[in-house]
């Protein structure tokens, strides 16, 4: 299934409506499982390490993931520039 723009749009607009950081942690995780809120989580640190010039592998090591799961945030990264 192929989200829309409109469902992406809606998405967007219901977590910017929170009015504070309990209130987006609130809906975060009403939105997502455990397993995926620490997911979410790992991959901000893995952006935060590899701007930071950690190397991938110390990374996946620190982080607990997969090397691909660290390479595919450098390249995430890299599709922003």
């Amino acid at each position: 299934m192929n989200t829309s723009n409109t469902e992406k749009t809606e998405l967007l607009d219901h977590l910017l409506s929170a009015k504070s950081r309990e209130d987006m942690a609130h809906r975060l995780e009403q939105l997502l499982t455990p397993t995926e809120y620490e997911e979410v989580i790992k991959r901000l640190q893995i952006f935060k390490m590899l701007e930071d010039g950690l190397p991938q592998r110390k990374i996946a090591e620190q982080l607990g993931v997969g090397i691909a799961t660290v390479s595919r945030g450098a390249r995430a990264l890299k599709n922003e520039l």
